[in-house]
């Protein structure tokens, strides 16, 4: 059995888990989320804690244990704490502007990139050159700052672009004569 999937999910106090149908609805302090269960995967509900089995003993089914798991376990963590992203933009006159559900960035092409924020997705500047993503969705947070990192990625040469907080570029050398 798959070593993830072994592991119970603790539901804190203040979180609502109900299985419905092959739905499994997380509600706390940060929002609601949703999630179908997998065919392949037997969910318990017992003492506060979420235990998750495979329906068989087929491979697939006890990789998608542990996968269910860990999701919903995401989807605890999400609704109590929350995720979040950081990018940061490197360049000379690169900035970011969040205004509401909208962010506005201004990152070397001859016109403002807008881009609208998702329902559940908040960011953040909390100085022009850094942007911050939460949300209650792990998935949601992290496809929105790469939908945000794509609009300039971080070139090879000088390093320019829009980028992760903890994220390394290697610096090509330029070509020499």
């Amino acid at each position: 059995m798959s070593r993830v999937g072994k592991l119970p999910v603790a539901v804190p106090a203040g979180v609502d888990v109900s299985i419905k149908d092959n739905h499994i609805s997380v509600k706390g302090s940060g929002g609601a989320l949703q999630l179908t269960v997998n065919a392949l995967v037997n969910v318990v509900s017992e003492a506060g804690k979420l235990s998750f089995q495979p329906a068989n003993a087929s491979r697939e089914a006890d990789a998608m244990s542990g996968t269910m798991r860990q999701l919903v376990n995401n989807m605890v963590v999400g609704v109590t704490k929350g995720f979040e992203k950081k990018l940061s933009l490197i360049g000379v006159g690169y900035k970011a502007q969040a205004t509401g559900a909208k962010l506005n960035l201004a990152v070397g092409y001859s016109h403002p990139v807008n881009i609208d924020m998702p329902a559940g997705i908040a960011v953040a500047t909390p100085t022009p050159t850094e942007i911050v993503i939460k949300g209650a969705d792990r998935q949601r947070v992290g496809q929105v700052a790469a939908e945000i990192r794509a609009v300039r990625p971080p070139e090879p040469y000088k390093g320019k672009g829009i980028r992760y907080a903890d994220e390394k570029i290697t610096i090509k050398e330029t070509k020499k004569k």
